[in-house]
């Protein structure tokens, strides 16, 4: 059976994980709020397992999981913005930015969800994954609320 396609599905969603885990770490080194520095911690952490899950699911699949950030496109960028914000230690920047970046893995995951291609085994190993970054982007959406 060929797996290439759910491999590439889940390699993309493992580097745009690891761009949500720098960037909540990155988050977390800058913010001045040390509620907000809890937060980004943890989420880090739960990245770095949702990462690690769809790294062992892609092993399981025969294929070499991807252990790099991505290095181009939306996520990146999205991270790259959020240096910016952390660098002018601005908060509300910083939670809006996070809150952008949970936008983007969310509509990502959710798009890997609808790929009709995908094998049962693979959606199945999304789907568990999936409520991880639904929850995320649920309190980081709540945290911009808050500040507003």
């Amino acid at each position: 059976m060929d797996n290439s396609h759910d491999i590439d599905v889940t390699n993309a969603l493992i580097a745009t994980t690891l761009d949500s885990m720098k960037g909540y770490r990155e988050a977390a080194e800058h913010s001045e709020s040390a509620q907000h520095k809890q937060f980004f911690r943890e989420m880090s952490e739960e990245r770095s397992q949702v990462a690690a899950d769809l790294q062992a699911h892609v092993r399981a699949l025969g294929g070499e999981a991807e252990d790099e950030s991505s290095t181009s496109g939306a996520a990146h960028r999205t991270w790259v913005d959020l240096k910016a914000a952390v660098t002018g230690r601005d908060e509300k920047a910083i939670v809006n930015e996070v809150e952008r970046g949970e936008d983007y893995i969310k509509e990502k995951f959710e798009g890997a969800m609808k790929d009709d291609d995908l094998s049962a085994q693979t959606r199945g190993a999304i789907e568990k994954c999936f409520g991880s970054i639904r929850k995320g982007h649920e309190r980081a959406s709540a945290m911009k609320h808050a500040m507003a």
